[in-house]
């Protein structure tokens, strides 16, 4: 049984939130959680580097001077790799990193990765977002109640929450994620993970075995 305090936006206890972890993972598979932190840094790639072939740059393919009778080393075209202002010898090309683990693999790293938070004191449960407007200093005190002032965070909101996103956005080290698109690479990305009552039970519901 993992049993945590739950905190109001002043940082005070009001209560504590108890599940069983078997209601978010079983076990925690480094392996897995590392090939989705790997997919996820491979989708990410642009793949846009190039380099031109011998065949792409200017210059004539003509042989430079006779293969005999000169007394020089034996030259082709200028246009070689071995010549400056010749093409790359091996020469890159755009490509498209893009590759996907199956679903049910994707949604057993995020149960994994919340899961380890919890099981590392790494998570804070919030009450509920009380921002009834954009204010940078509600957020950051609330992170500076609960030790969090100035770390790695990841804010979950129930939603899209455009006043919570507003108030947190220009926090160094604090990423806003709406709890739907909560996955294993922003949970490892970030140290520490603040989430409500309402979307933990949210996640509980749809990740139970």
């Amino acid at each position: 049984m993992i049993s945590v305090s739950v905190r109001d936006m002043t940082g005070a206890e009001c209560g504590t939130y108890a599940f069983e972890p078997s209601e978010i993972s079983d076990v925690i598979c480094n392996q897995l959680l590392h090939d989705a932190v790997v997919m996820y840094n491979a989708n990410r790639r642009l793949g846009e580097v190039q380099t031109k072939s011998r065949g792409m740059v200017a210059g004539s393919t003509r042989k430079l001077f006779k293969q005999k009778g000169t007394g020089r080393a034996r030259a082709g075209a200028i246009r070689t790799p071995v010549r400056r202002g010749g093409g790359h010898a091996f020469a890159k090309k755009p490509r498209d990193y893009y590759y996907r683990l199956p679903k049910k693999a994707v949604r057993k790293a995020m149960r994994m990765a919340l899961l380890s938070k919890f099981q590392d004191s790494q998570a804070v449960m919030l009450q509920s977002w009380q921002c009834t407007e954009p204010k940078t200093k509600v957020v950051a005190r609330f992170l500076n109640a609960v030790g969090l002032a100035g770390k790695s965070v990841l804010l979950a909101t129930e939603g899209l929450n455009p006043n919570v996103w507003k108030s947190a956005r220009n926090i160094k080290g604090v990423q806003i994620l709406p709890g739907s698109d909560l996955n294993a690479y922003a949970l490892l990305r970030q140290r520490h993970l603040v989430i409500t009552v309402a979307e933990m039970d949210r996640l509980l519901g749809r990740t139970s075995n």
